[in-house]
C-alpha cells in the first residue's frame, strides 16, 4: 500500500465529499480564521481546480448532491443562505429560508425535494464577535422546498435534563457529592456528531445542553413534521442510520457507554453496552471501532449481534478515530493511533500503512475507485492506494451515504 497525496487545506477540515468514487473531492475547511469558510475542489493528486471564500459562523456547513452541486450554508446580513456551488466553481442559485434573528443553520441534509434545517441559536463565537447579548430564539427542526418556502417548522423543547452519572456538591447536599437534580440547559444547541439524520419518513434531530453534553433525540414525521417521539436525556454520542426509518442512537460520558436501536416510531429494540463510529451493511450488520473515552485504551472493534451481545475484534490503541469506510467483502477502514487499519469480515486487523502522526482532528474515511483511500487529518487530505476493493452497499455510511456526506437514506 502507498501514499498517493497529502493536500493542505487553508484551515481545519470540516468535510470531505465526492460525488462518485472517481472523485474529485469537495473539500469544506475553515479559511485563516474561524468565521471564514473556504471550499475547495481537488483531485487526489492534489491539483487544485478552484476554491470559494464565504463568511463562516465558526461552523462550516455544506452537503452535496447526487448532480454534484455543493450546497453551502452562511451567514448574510441577519439572515442565513443556502448556496449551491457547480462543479466548476460557478454559483448555481441561492436559497435564503426564512428564520429568526440569532437563528444558525446548525445542520442541515438535502431531500429529492428541498432541505431538512436543524435550527439553534448562533455559535458563541458569532455571539461574541457581534457583540450579541439576546437571548437566541428557541431550537427547531423545519423542512422547505428547493425555493426556500417552508413546508413545516416544529419546535424542539429539549425540557430539563438530568442522569445519574452527573454529579456535584453544594450547601444542599451538605457538601457531599450526589446526583444532580434535573436541571433547564442555559444554551441548547444541535449535537456534535450527526445531528440529523434522515431515513425514509422518520427524521432524527439531536438538540444537547451545550454546557453540560446531557441531550435527546427527537423523531419527526418528514411529511408532516410531527415528534413522533423522543429518547430520555442521556449523554451525546455517535448515530447512524440503521435501515427505513431506524436509526443506532450511541451515549457515552458520565459512565453511560452504549448503543441504542429505535424502530420507525421511536420504540428502544435493542441495547448494547458499547458505543463508537459504527457500519450498518445491506445485511443489516453492525460493527465498527469502539470510542471509549479513557487512556490507555479499551476499546476494541466491535459487532454489535441481533441478541444484544457483542461480538469481540481485535483490541485499539489510542484514541482519535475517524469514521470507517467498508468494501463489499465486509473488510472496515479507518485511521486510528497514527495508522491506517483495516479489520476484514472474519474480524482480523491488517495495519495497511502508519507513521508518527499525533494529530486529534480526524474527518470521516472516504473508499474510492481502485481500492483509494481518503482522509483527512485536520488541515491535510490524505490519500492512501489500497487493495480494497468497491464500497459497500448499505444504510450507513456505507454506500452513497459515505461519499457525498449526506446522511438521508430513501
Amino acid at each position: 500500500m502507498t501514499l498517493v497525496s497529502s493536500i493542505a487545506m487553508p484551515g481545519q477540515i470540516w468535510s470531505v465529499a465526492a460525488q462518485d468514487p472517481s472523485g474529485p473531492l469537495y473539500v469544506t475547511s475553515y479559511g485563516e480564521n474561524p468565521l471564514e469558510t473556504v471550499v475547495t475542489l481537488v483531485d487526489v493528486t492534489g491539483s487544485v481546480a478552484w476554491r470559494r471564500l464565504y463568511p463562516g459562523t465558526g461552523r462550516p456547513r455544506s452537503r452535496l448532491s447526487a448532480d454534484g452541486t455543493l450546497w453551502v450554508a452562511y451567514p448574510e446580513g441577519v439572515g442565513r443562505v443556502l448556496e449551491g456551488v457547480l462543479p466548476d466553481g460557478s454559483t448555481h442559485r441561492a436559497v435564503v429560508p426564512e428564520s429568526e434573528a440569532g437563528e444558525e443553520v446548525s445542520a442541515f441534509v438535502l431531500l429529492d425535494d428541498g432541505f431538512c434545517i436543524a435550527w439553534a441559536g448562533a455559535s458563541r463565537l458569532l455571539w461574541t464577535v457581534r457583540g450579541d447579548t439576546s437571548a437566541p430564539p428557541p431550537p427547531r427542526v423545519a423542512r422547505y422546498t428547493r425555493e426556500g418556502d417552508c413546508v413545516w417548522s416544529t419546535p424542539i423543547a429539549l425540557g430539563a435534563v438530568s442522569h445519574p452519572g452527573v454529579m456535584g456538591m453544594s450547601r444542599e447536599t451538605g457538601w457531599e457529592l450526589r446526583p444532580l437534580h434535573p436541571w433547564v440547559p442555559e444554551e441548547v444547541d444541535v449535537d456534535h456528531w450527526e445531528p440529523l439524520l434522515v431515513s425514509g419518513d422518520r427524521v432524527a434531530a439531536s438538540y444537547v445542553d451545550a454546557r453540560g453534553g446531557i441531550g435527546r433525540t427527537f423523531f419527526l414525521d418528514l411529511t408532516s413534521g410531527a415528534i413522533v417521539s423522543a429518547t430520555s436525556p442521556a449523554p451525546s454520542g455517535r448515530k447512524a442510520i440503521a435501515g427505513p426509518g431506524e436509526f443506532l442512537i450511541g451515549s457515552q460520558g458520565y459512565g453511560e457507554f452504549t448503543t441504542r436501536r429505535h424502530d420507525r416510531n421511536g420504540t428502544e429494540t435493542a441495547r448494547w453496552a458499547s458505543h463508537g463510529a459504527m457500519l450498518v451493511n445491506d445485511r443489516g450488520t453492525v460493527c465498527g471501532p469502539e470510542l471509549e473515552n479513557g487512556l490507555p485504551s479499551r476499546s476494541r472493534f466491535r459487532q454489535l449481534a441481533p441478541d444484544n451481545t457483542l461480538v469481540d475484534g481485535p483490541a485499539l490503541t489510542g484514541y482519535y478515530t475517524s469514521c470507517p469506510s467498508m468494501d463489499r467483502a465486509g473488510t472496515t477502514v479507518f485511521w486510528r493511533d497514527g495508522r491506517l487499519l483495516a479489520v476484514d469480515a472474519d474480524l482480523t486487523p491488517h495495519d495497511l500503512f502508519a507513521r508518527d502522526d499525533s494529530r486529534n482532528v480526524l474527518g470521516r474515511t472516504l473508499l474510492l475507485d481502485d481500492g483509494l483511500v481518503v482522509t483527512s487529518l485536520d488541515s491535510d487530505v490524505v490519500a492512501f492506494r489500497t487493495h480494497l476493493g468497491p464500497l459497500a452497499e448499505g444504510p450507513w455510511p456505507c454506500g452513497d451515504a459515505n461519499l457525498p456526506g449526506n446522511p438521508v437514506v430513501s
